[in-house]
Order: structure tokens, then C-alpha cells, then sequence
């Protein structure tokens, strides 16, 4: 597995798609209301909207963290780092942020290679 995070709009996806050779059909597009597991596609785009959608619909991230490794050796992890900026009031956002940190460290200890992005430049840091 490799894992590349970084902010928002720094460049992420297509940094992976770039360096991987990879199409649209070659990824799988997250979205914060499906909390199905991501499966089948050599790429996951923005982990952290799935995080969303697993804490919306109460289940166990960290338990569903591990059956995606599982099930996904081999993927191009691609999340949004959401750990700096202002915490949220919100229950349910401040819970996404702290199970998102958690996922990326279970990932990032995992993974063959962790890659960070910022302003489109990448840094390897394993």
C-alpha cells in the first residue's frame, strides 16, 4: 500500500495519477454519504470523506480501516490531512477529524511508502 496525504487542493490526485499512470476509471471516488467499503480500483481518492461516512453511520472505522487493508494491499491510499486548522463544536466533525488521524497512522504504519504533498511537492516520509 502507499499512502499520500497532504491539504486540500495541493495536488494529490493528480500527482498519483501522474506517477501511477492511472485513469478516472482506475479510481475509486469516496463520498462522505457512502460508508460501502472501497474496493476493486487501483486508487481511493479523498479516504477521509469515506472516515465521514463511516462515523455518520456510527460504525467502527478502525475495524473497517483494517478490512479495507485487507482487502486493498496494494492501493494508492489518497487523503486529505484535516488534523491542522480550527477543531470543530460539532460532535460528529470533531470525531471525523480525530478517526481520520487514527486511520492515517494505521495506514501509514502499513503502508510500503507515505507520501506528503504541499503546494504540489511531494515528501517522502517512508
Amino acid at each position: 500500500m502507499i499512502l499520500v496525504f497532504g491539504g486540500a487542493y495541493q495536488g494529490k490526485l493528480d500527482y498519483v495519477r501522474e506517477r501511477f499512470e492511472l485513469s478516472e476509471e482506475d479510481i475509486y471516488f469516496c463520498g462522505e454519504e457512502d460508508s460501502r467499503m472501497p474496493q476493486g480500483k487501483s486508487a481511493v481518492y479523498e479516504l477521509d470523506k469515506w472516515v465521514l461516512a463511516l462515523v455518520k453511520a456510527n460504525k467502527d472505522v478502525m475495524n473497517e480501516i483494517a478490512q479495507f487493508e485487507k482487502l486493498n494491499p496494494d492501493a494508492v491510499v489518497i487523503c486529505n490531512d484535516i488534523s491542522c486548522g480550527v477543531v470543530s463544536v460539532c460532535p460528529i466533525f470533531r470525531k471525523w477529524r480525530e478517526e481520520t488521524g487514527r486511520a492515517m497512522g494505521r495506514l501509514a504504519q502499513c503502508s510500503d511508502e507515505v507520501v506528503r504533498l504541499f503546494c504540489a511537492i511531494p515528501t517522502r516520509l517512508k
